[in-house]
């Protein structure tokens, strides 16, 4: 069956874009089930028509738990059979986290469980580091601490900007999140409890994106 997705996004939408891109070309098969966005300006949600659109500023709620209701209800209301946020720029609450766990994940652009928040591509550099990544991963309360299920490695070459660091990974962060959610959309990845499974075995470490965008142990 055709996979039902999600996507939360705060800005541009380039993973939602490479979404849609995948399902138009055939690789992925599955379907954007609605946009949701905490920014109604965010161009994430001109990428799909209006009736999958849902947006709505934090500020006119009257706190924290009424906009996440409202998120919530809107998000359910699609039928999801996977929520995915990819680029959504604030820490979902422990309710919505409740009412999707299990089949709600986050893309992250760092090599969790380094560099959780923010700011990832210039703490990198600035440690030192020879590599960087991006990881995928089921969503818990405490924020990018879910189970990693694969993650991809860009180096860092001398002189390297966060800028410039982020332009390269992007590309590698857009197939990653692509082989994660082929992985999903065919019933090979679930979350029982704290255990991930993937083929129906426990995954006890990371998945690793090749070159070829395939998924190895």
């Amino acid at each position: 069956m055709t996979a039902r997705i999600a996507v939360l996004a705060s800005g541009r939408g380039s993973n939602l874009q490479a979404i849609l891109d995948a399902i138009r070309e055939g690789m992925l098969d599955a379907e954007v089930v609605g946009v949701f966005s905490d920014k109604p300006t965010a161009p994430a949600l001109q990428q799909v028509p209006p009736a999958r659109r849902w947006s709505a500023r934090p500020s006119a709620f009257p706190d924290r738990a009424a906009y996440e209701t409202a998120l919530s209800d809107a998000v359910a209301a699609a039928r999801p059979d996977w929520v995915v946020c990819a680029g959504y720029m604030r820490i979902l609450g422990e309710a919505f986290i409740a009412r999707f766990r299990g089949r709600l994940l986050n893309i992250h652009p760092s090599l969790l469980p380094r560099y959780r928040g923010l700011h990832t591509h210039a703490r990198a550099i600035e440690a030192g580091d020879s590599e960087h990544g991006a990881s995928v991963h089921f969503v818990i309360p405490e924020l990018d601490a879910g189970t990693v299920i694969a993650q991809v490695r860009v180096p860092i070459l001398p002189g390297d900007t966060p800028e410039a660091l982020a332009a390269r990974l992007l590309p590698r962060e857009h197939a990653l999140l692509l082989a994660v959610l082929a992985l999903a959309s065919t019933g090979q990845l679930a979350e029982q409890g704290d255990i991930t499974l993937c083929h129906g075995q426990p995954l006890l470490n990371a998945l690793s994106l090749d070159s070829a965008d395939r998924l190895l142990p």
